[in-house]
């Protein structure tokens, strides 16, 4: 017999104009458009300054799967398995992103997409704060600072790539370019299509789409523009402002678990949420035959 049990009333929409709300669980084409300006500013920033840090880049992916092969062909070994390790990283922190919102969406939480990007920064600050005070010994940045470091990048890139590609559906992606560019030239290619008469099947370029992926690029590009002057002049104080900036955008949800006591519910309360969704059952009819029936 199931117990009688209070609902818990369904978070409310926040003002989405206020940037700690936008990881929010409630989303909107516009909302996603701004988180994603963000995090494409903070990899363009993470890539920039890492690459002046350890002379490579961590978000891409697509060099690395070449480069296992290169390095399979040449007989390199070490850096075969040095690459499948950065491989791993990244989907290490996209698997992460997926356990974490799927862990909080069961139990009805509004940071169910600020935790990720919470553990980001935590990381982040860690890269920051080890890469600074390695900098008097130098054997140790090569031997043990560069390989750790490369394959916490990876991860954070991972992580927060797989974040805005729940939020967004796979419409955004934030720590690389090669889409983006992609679709910029394909929504161009319809801009300038010749249509020499009013027909229904008429190629119309979607200005909209077209405009998202200019911002997105030029923010990944003005982000790496910061990581890379930042890391030229300040060193690994850069990171600070990055761990700052994703500080602010997880704020609004995670104060709102945290104030709510809603921070880690246990297996009763995924139960009770579960029970919230669970449908009606239909009404029951009788279908047999009744006594009186044929009479």
């Amino acid at each position: 017999m199931r117990m009688p049990m209070t609902p818990r009333r369904m978070p409310q929409p926040r003002p989405t104009h206020l940037p700690f709300w936008w990881t929010d669980i409630h989303r909107s084409p516009s909302l996603n458009l701004r988180l994603g300006l963000c995090l494409c500013f903070i990899a363009g920033a993470a890539n920039a300054g890492g690459f002046l840090a350890i002379g490579q880049y961590t978000s891409h992916v697509t060099g690395m799967v070449s480069s296992i092969a290169d390095h399979l062909v040449l007989g390199q070994l070490t850096l075969v398995l040095a690459s499948l390790a950065a491989l791993g990283a990244f989907v290490a922190g996209a698997m992460t992103t997926s356990l974490m919102v799927n862990w909080s969406r069961r139990r009805h939480l509004r940071s169910a997409y600020a935790r990720p990007l919470l553990l980001e920064a935590g990381l982040l600050l860690v890269f920051g704060v080890f890469g600074a005070s390695l900098q008097a010994w130098p054997w140790a940045q090569a031997s043990l600072f560069t390989p750790l470091t490369v394959l916490l990048l990876c991860y954070l890139m991972g992580l927060q790539n797989a974040v805005i590609t729940k939020i967004s559906h796979a419409e955004i992606r934030t720590t690389h370019v090669t889409g983006l560019v992609t679709d910029i030239g394909i929504e161009l290619g319809k801009l300038v299509y010749p249509n020499r008469s009013p027909i229904p099947g008429r190629v119309r370029v979607n200005r909209v789409k077209l405009r998202m992926h200019l911002l997105l690029v030029t923010a990944f590009l003005l982000g790496g523009l910061m990581g890379a002057l930042g890391f030229k002049y300040w060193g690994y104080a850069t990171t600070l402002p990055l761990v700052a900036l994703l500080l602010l955008l997880v704020a609004g949800p995670l104060l709102h678990d945290l104030r709510h006591g809603h921070w880690a519910p246990d297996a009763q309360t995924e139960w009770q949420a579960s029970e919230l969704l669970r449908p009606d059952p239909p009404p029951h009819t009788d279908t047999a035959p009744s006594e009186d029936r044929g009479r």
